[in-house]
């Protein structure tokens, strides 16, 4: 029988690319005025949500992971199309580790999740693991090859890395909750959900599945009286 969260995995990365779709869909309807690093990040705080998501493009452009902090805000704004762009710019800064040869590996490890060659891409995010160890997002990429994979406990371990690295990561944060409740540790699992619920007040069933962890919680509470 499904868990109730077995499905949030899969939905997350189709949303994810359905937002990035946005991004780039919007992007001509914004201003095509070209701003420089710090003109892209003041524009983030704009009262014109065109302008906001002018920033995120430009920001993306010149910035890397470490710009993704700035965005953050934005997933809570009151414009639902700049919250979509904001989800997806956050998504592509994370995979920007401000080091082109080691972007060129990233890149080369997503063409190979695309290509379903699950092996080279573990074998790609080791390496770019094992030279850059900071970089969160080659962590969680691999996470994710590991859940898929059916390695939950590798995957789990990798989502770990991810979070010691980049407390905010949602993504991360969802994955191993819901790993963490099937493995009947409701409680833990809570605590991220609600840690990537305030980093992304619109996270994608969210609530769904942290009412199901209540209830988790509850139920074995009860099977310990």
């Amino acid at each position: 029988m499904l868990s109730p969260f077995s499905r949030i995995l899969p939905l997350m990365s189709r949303l994810a690319l359905a937002f990035m779709l946005v991004a780039t869909n919007l992007g001509h309807a914004a201003n095509k005025e070209t701003l420089n690093y710090q003109q892209a990040r003041k524009a983030l705080s704009h009262a014109e949500p065109q302008r906001r998501i002018q920033g995120m493009q430009q920001l993306l452009k010149l910035g890397t992971a470490k710009n993704a902090s700035e965005v953050y805000p934005l997933l809570g704004d009151a414009e639902p199309a700049v919250r979509q762009v904001a989800l997806a710019t956050v998504w592509q800064l994370w995979g920007k580790s401000g080091n082109a040869a080691i972007d060129k590996l990233y890149q080369e490890g997503l063409d190979r999740m695309q290509d379903g060659d699950m092996p080279k891409a573990i074998q790609v995010f080791n390496a770019i693991i094992a030279k850059r160890p900071a970089f969160a997002e080659a962590w969680n990429k691999r996470a994710t090859i590991y859940y898929r994979s059916g390695e939950y406990d590798l995957s789990m371990q990798d989502c770990e890395e991810v979070i010691k690295r980049l407390p905010q990561h949602f993504g991360a944060l969802v994955g191993y909750a819901q790993m963490l409740a099937e493995r009947n540790q409701p409680e833990r699992a809570l605590e991220l959900m609600e840690r990537a619920s305030k980093v992304n007040p619109y996270l994608a069933n969210a609530e769904l599945m942290m009412a199901a962890l209540r209830i988790q919680i509850e139920n074995k509470r009860k099977s310990m009286i």
